[in-house]
Formats: C-alpha cells, sequence, structure tokens
C-alpha cells in the first residue's frame, strides 16, 4: 500500500530546508543508517499520530537571479500539485505576504487539493502585525511556526494528518494490481522504455485514465496479471532558467517509487553510474521496493569479450546496496532484450511476497551458526534463539535473541546471504528485526 505524499512548497530562504530537517531530528521521521546509501536530503518518511507518509522537500534550489524567482516558485507549485496528496506551503513570516507568494496561492487553491499554510520564522511563538496578512491569500488558516526554535510543529503536523485521513489516501490504489515505476534521471530512455513495453504484441492496453500525480500511468495486463506501468519522465525546462534538473528528476522518482511495487532503475550505457543514479536508487532501496537495474542504450557501446561482465562489476560496486538487483542490458531503440522486462519483473514481484515456514527457515539460521559462530563481546556471546518471518513487501524476518547490541552488521549481512542462498529473494531487499528480553523491536538491514 503507498504511503501518502505531502509536500513542502515555497519560495527560496523561507525555512523549508530547516523545517524538513528538524522533522528528521526529531525522529518523526524513520531514517535507518545503512551503510553503503546514498541519500538525498529531500525525502524521509515520517510518522505523526500514527500515521506514515512520505515527506518531500522542493527547496533548496537557487535561483541565479531575482526575476526568475517566481519562475521557480511556480514550477515547484506544479510538481507539488501533481504528485502530493496534501501541500504544505511555507511563507516567511518575517519578511510578510509577497507577491510570488500571492501567485502562487491562487495555483494551489484552484488544485482543490488540500493545502496547510505554514508561516514559518515566528520564531517568539507570538504573530507579528504581518502574520495576518496570510488570510488574504484564502488557505484556510495559517500555523505561525518557527522551524529553527521547533515551535508550533506539533498544530502544523496534526493538520497534515488530519488532512491526510479526510481524503482516505492510504488505501485508494487497487491491491491486485502490481504497480511497476520506471525510474532514473532524465533523458535516459524511460518514455521510450514505456511506449516500448505497452507497444509489445502480448500487452493489452486499456482506456483507464492517468492520475494527476506526478506520473503518466499506463494500466495494461500482461500474461492474465494487471499491472500499471508510471512513468516519470520529468519536465524539461527553459534554458534561460539556471535550475538544478537533477533535483527535480529525483522529487518525481520518490512520488512514483512510494506508489510501486517493483522499480526499474534505468541507467545510460554511455554515462555509466552517476551520482543521481545512486540517489534514486538509495530511495528505492529504503522504500523496500523490488529493484531491477536496466542497462539502457546498449547498442551505443563498444564491446569486447568481458565489457557486460566488467560492466556489471562496476554497477555492483557503485551500487553496493542493490547486490540483490538483477541487471539486465537493452537497447530500447533496437528493442534488444526488452522481451525479458516483465518476466522479470514478474519473478521480482513474486519474490518480495515469499514466505518461508518457520521450521525450514530456523533449519536454515542454525545450519548457519554452525558454520559461522556468531560474535561476542567481553566474554558475552550473540545467541539467537530461533527466527521467524513476519511480513512480506519487502520480506521482513524477526530474530529472537539475547542481546541486540551482539548482532553487528557483518554477521547480520551474512544471515542474509545465508537466507538468499536458501530461499532465493532475487530483486527485493531483506529487513531484520531482533527481539530481546526487556526490549522492544529494533529494525535494521
Amino acid at each position: 500500500m503507498s504511503k501518502p505524499i505531502v509536500a513542502v512548497v515555497g519560495r527560496p530562504n523561507v525555512g523549508k530546508s530547516t523545517f524538513f530537517n528538524r522533522i528528521i531530528g526529531r525522529r518523526v521521521s524513520i531514517v535507518e543508517d545503512t551503510p553503503g546509501v546514498t541519500r538525498d536530503r529531500i525525502y524521509a518518511e515520517a510518522e505523526w499520530r500514527g500515521v506514515n507518509f512520505a515527506l518531500i522537500d522542493t527547496g533548496g534550489i537557487e535561483p541565479s537571479t531575482a526575476d526568475v524567482i517566481l519562475s521557480q516558485m511556480r514550477e515547484q507549485a506544479q510538481i507539488a500539485m501533481e504528485m502530493s496528496d496534501v501541500i504544505l506551503f511555507m511563507v516567511d513570516g518575517k519578511e510578510g505576504l509577497t507577491s510570488a507568494d500571492r501567485e502562487v496561492a491562487n495555483m494551489l487553491y484552484r488544485t482543490g487539493k488540500k493545502v496547510v499554510l505554514g508561516v514559518n520564522k515566528i520564531d517568539t511563538g507570538k504573530p507579528n502585525d504581518d502574520f495576518y496578512d496570510f488570510y488574504e491569500l484564502g488557505l484556510g488558516v495559517p500555523y505561525p511556526i518557527s522551524s529553527v526554535n521547533m515551535l508550533g510543529l506539533g498544530d502544523l503536523l496534526d493538520e497534515i494528518v488530519d488532512g491526510i485521513k479526510e481524503l482516505g489516501v492510504e488505501g485508494d490504489e487497487e491491491e491486485d494490481t502490481v504497480k511497476v515505476a520506471v525510474i532514473g534521471k532524465p533523458n535516459v530512455g524511460k518514455s521510450s522504455l514505456v511506449n516500448k513495453l505497452l507497444g509489445e504484441d502480448r500487452v493489452i492496453v486499456s482506456d483507464i485514465a492517468g492520475t494527476t500525480r506526478d506520473s503518466i500511468d499506463s494500466p495494461f495486463e500482461y500474461e492474465g496479471r494487471k499491472f500499471t506501468l508510471i512513468d516519470t519522465a520529468g519536465i524539461r525546462r527553459r534554458s534561460r532558467i539556471n535550475e538544478n534538473i537533477e533535483k527535480y528528476s529525483v522529487v518525481r522518482a520518490v512520488a512514483a517509487i512510494e506508489r510501486s511495487d517493483v522499480c526499474i532503475l534505468m541507467i545510460d550505457a554511455q554515462e555509466g553510474v552517476t551520482e543521481q543514479d545512486k540517489k534514486i536508487a538509495g530511495i528505492a532501496h529504503e522504500a523496500g521496493k523490488g529493484v531491477m537495474i536496466v542497462v539502457n542504450k546498449w547498442d551505443l557501446v563498444e564491446k569486447e569479450t568481458n565489457t557486460m561482465k566488467e560492466y556489471t562489476k562496476n554497477i555492483r560496486k557503485e551500487l553496493v546496496y542493490l547486490s540483490y538487483a538483477p541487471v539486465l542490458f537493452i537497447s530500447v531503440l533496437t528493442g534488444q532484450r526488452v522481451n525479458k522486462i516483465m518476466d522479470m519483473v514478474t519473478d521480482i514481484e513474486r519474490e518480495c511476497g515469499k514466505r518461508v515456514p518457520t521450521g525450514v527457515l530456523n533449519t536454515l539460521i542454525s545450519d548457519a551458526i554452525l558454520m559461522n559462530q556468531p560474535p561476542s563481546d567481553k566474554g558475552k556471546k550473540l545467541k539467537i534463539y530461533y527466527a521467524t518471518q513476519v511480513g512480506v513487501k519487502p520480506p521482513l524476518f524477526s530474530f529472537k535473541i539475547n542481546d541486540r547490541e551482539l548482532m553487528h552488521f557483518s554477521y547480520a549481512r551474512y544471515l542474509e546471504n545465508k537466507i538468499r542462498e536458501g530461499f532465493g529473494f532475487e530483486g527485493t531487499s531483506i529487513k531484520f528485526v531482533y527481539r530481546a528480553k526487556g526490549e522492544d523491536a529494533n529494525t535494521i538491514e
């Protein structure tokens, strides 16, 4: 089930990123320190009052000159309108209401979506005279907050969560449909791949309208199953606007990843793995989605005997946290190996939902312990009493142990490798939960 999307929109320097970081710092966000994952600070999985949602910061893109601020604001607002369920519109309480605020507010108002108005930099906790001007925007009651001093954040988050609950967006997608997001940086061939897949003779395309989110949805059937392809191709910018296009592509990818079951990460064969690829791949991994890596434009690469092998080796080195993801080399232009993609997607979706019987699992864990004894610290040795699978998509395993502090990352990785050797799980991450006496479960990967 996909998470609701909350996008933070506003002019540069109104405090969007500070607010975002405060949310993370207060541990409202669920953030794991997983080694090897390259994070982008614009995205976090958040929870408030028992409601999980994806929080996206569209800020941090500074214009080169003052005259393009409004253009930047329009672009941010457009992205938020397309992809989000609730929009947090943040303004500067010290500077007061501006013409740019008014124009973007009008755009947001016309969407009919839930918009929460946060007036930042009210550092004393008491609104100043300029605060009341923000009622003119017609977006409801403005919430005075101070991201720096962490004032008023609870009331603001309450309003956001109430908006999510009112919309009922947490269960609005068909459960029997496999949602496949095609992700990657701009110009890698995402839309072309979607068109190619939909053009296959075996694919039946239905005339179902797409959603208003940041994507183009294409429902279809393949081998008797229902799928929805989510194309995340980014909008193009006018060359006169100097902005970070890559950051927008990550924002768009986040929305699609949250809605998906399986992600097709496309990489340009001529460029190799870029920092942008790492960011998007890290988000898909952290979200626990099924992932396959598709290297496009393979026809344009000069090849020698071991070219594909060496290329795969480099991908594994750059994306170490996606060691479980299969790699496929294709050419959308020529159609090379494109016909293998949907079969792989189907296999990955099945692996994400696979369950292992408890008895069989514990036999494998016992054998693994015999081959490689658990670590010890100051004479105290890790003891694993039993394990059981408690969830799917991604597969989640619970371990009853004597002391969580003794479960080193390297030994957890060893156990994961043994589970993969025994049961597969290709294309999906595996998560572990450890339970010890007197402690709650804590998830690590």
